[in-house]
């Protein structure tokens, strides 16, 4: 008999990073480089996970942003740590809360999800804020049958759906971490938001739950934005120490941090490019979709329509045009100049002439 394949799951880890006072009177010089250096550091690492930033300045008081970190394997998670803390930055962050976690099928039937994307695979929203808190249940929860659970579950489930623009992920950490779940709240409206945790805990489930705290409210931005939040030299300043040559191109990476099959986001001035190699020729676009402003550079790739799929709402772009190609989007993207010069790959803003693309040599 053959035993059915297991199905592909993600790890996820929810980071949360707080900052060091004392970095905030280094020099502006040291402090922009330091940015700089770590915003680097995430951008390289866009083709082995998923990563979200969020900023906590002046919502909570012991964590100044979150990095919500989606991968295939631990392998990611461990070496994306390991880099950060290797940076000037890094040696002055603390990590007072991380969360691991796991996706998977959850064991109750809900025949409303039928037809919806699959749980194994997180797909985050352009949602403006990110709601987190680690959940364990009470041993009596595991004791019941799991028909009565299964009916007060779909208690549960009915009340979320009173609240349609909140959007639940959920995360299984069984043996992987101290809390039985991290559930990830998605939504436009913190007030929303709490008027669906009220009514929650009226539910008959609700009575079962041993710990949901520390609560962490979030908001979404671009990683340099968030870097931002953290006082000191602006990004602006940061980014503006890659220098703009005479002839409008700036260097922005190296074959060796883009091989084939890889994306990367790099910077143009203050704008954000998705480069990508794609069988040896190098592409260069906007970074942000233009419907929901995702991260391209994060998107899935098709080689043989040199396309890349938004990680949001699957709107596809042409990488060779700009053009869209499928799904949601209207406008296209804007495609940047690309020229190599040995190993370097150097980018400049779009202008009215053909764009050829760039191939690099074989090694």
């Amino acid at each position: 008999m053959t035993s059915k394949p297991a199905e592909k799951r993600q790890v996820v880890r929810f980071a949360f990073y707080k900052l060091d006072s004392a970095w905030r009177r280094l020099p502006a010089e040291r402090q922009a480089s330091s940015k700089l250096e770590f915003g680097q550091v995430i951008e390289s690492f866009a083709g082995r996970l998923l990563l979200r930033p969020y900023g906590l300045v002046g919502i909570r008081g012991d964590c100044d942003f979150l990095l919500w970190q989606v991968a295939e394997n631990l392998d990611s998670l461990v070496a994306l740590q390991t880099a950060l803390n290797r940076t000037d930055l890094g040696a002055y962050l603390a990590l007072p809360y991380s969360y691991l976690a796991m996706t998977r099928r959850s064991i109750y039937e809900f025949p409303e999800d039928l037809g919806q994307p699959s749980r194994l695979v997180i797909r985050p929203s352009e949602a403006r804020y990110l709601f987190v808190y680690p959940f364990i249940k009470t041993r009596a929860w595991y004791a019941l049958p799991k028909v009565e659970r299964q009916t007060m579950m779909d208690e549960h489930v009915r009340v979320g759906r009173k609240y349609p623009s909140i959007r639940l992920n959920t995360t299984y950490s069984y043996g992987l971490d101290d809390q039985e779940f991290i559930v990830a709240f998605e939504g436009d409206d913190p007030a929303e938001f709490l008027d669906l945790v009220m009514e929650l805990r009226e539910s008959q489930a609700s009575s079962y739950t041993l710990r949901d705290t520390p609560t962490f409210t979030c908001v979404q931005m671009s990683l340099w934005d968030m870097l931002d939040t953290l006082g000191g030299a602006g990004s602006a300043q940061a980014i503006s120490r890659r220098p703009t040559r005479a002839d409008g191109y700036t260097p922005a990476a190296t074959l060796a941090d883009l091989p084939p099959g890889a994306s990367r986001r790099v910077y143009a001035g203050a704008e954000a490019v998705a480069l990508f190699n794609v069988r040896g020729t190098v592409h260069a676009i906007a970074n942000r979709c233009t419907h929901a402003r995702a991260s391209l550079s994060e998107g899935t790739v098709d080689a043989d329509r040199c396309a890349v799929t938004c990680p949001w709402h699957e709107g596809v772009f042409s990488l060779e045009t700009g053009r869209v190609l499928g799904g949601p989007p209207v406008l296209p993207l804007a495609v940047y100049r690309v020229k190599l010069e040995g190993d370097t790959i150097l980018i400049a803003p779009p202008s009215v002439e053909a764009r050829e693309p760039t191939v690099a040599p074989h090694s």
